[in-house]
């Protein structure tokens, strides 16, 4: 039985607990979700309510739009943490597996598990924060600052992965 451990580069490794700690997002909040949903759905109907006449000017119909599509966004975070972790963690795991550890290769493991974990926290941030701003695209603008990055370091560490990839298989030797 072979018992050595691969050395694996600092950013690879911190690419990796990024994707786990996306998995582990997209898991706990379904955890939740399942054990206090209707908790979670009070607090949302609570932060609407709360601003029901300055902001959406008594319209509880309006209000009740914005709590339904809130509700949308964290389970959105719940599947984009789940899904998204899990694509960073399988492209780091090609890394490891087929090519050489350059900076391309640290640089978008890093990117991607960054990407997986940023992208879905915004997602449940906009949900958190819209019944109280009277709007789900309000909620998607004050995020932006986390939206753009978070969804361009997922596409630029998988560009860069399968940059990486495609060099290494042009690039291998004959039989491998």
């Amino acid at each position: 039985m072979n018992t050595q451990m691969h050395i694996v580069p600092k950013p690879i490794a911190v690419g990796v607990c990024l994707s786990l700690v996306a998995i582990l997002f997209g898991f706990v909040l379904g955890g939740l979700f399942g054990s206090v949903e209707s908790s979670i759905k009070q607090h949302l109907d609570d932060s609407g309510t709360a601003v029901l006449e300055s902001v959406y000017h008594g319209d509880t119909a309006a209000k009740d739009a914005v709590v339904k599509k809130s509700w949308e966004y964290l389970k959105r975070a719940h599947m984009h943490g789940g899904a998204i972790g899990s694509a960073a963690l399988g492209s780091i795991v090609a890394l490891i597996l087929l090519c050489r550890l350059e900076t391309i290769a640290k640089l978008s493991a890093v990117a991607f598990g960054s990407g997986a974990l940023i992208y879905p926290l915004y997602w449940l941030l906009a949900g958190l924060a819209a019944p109280g701003l009277g709007s789900t695209s309000a909620a998607k603008e004050s995020l932006s600052f986390l939206a753009i990055p978070g969804a361009g370091l997922c596409i630029l560490g998988l560009c860069g992965t399968l940059c990486a990839v495609a060099k290494a298989c042009v690039s291998a030797p004959a039989g491998r």
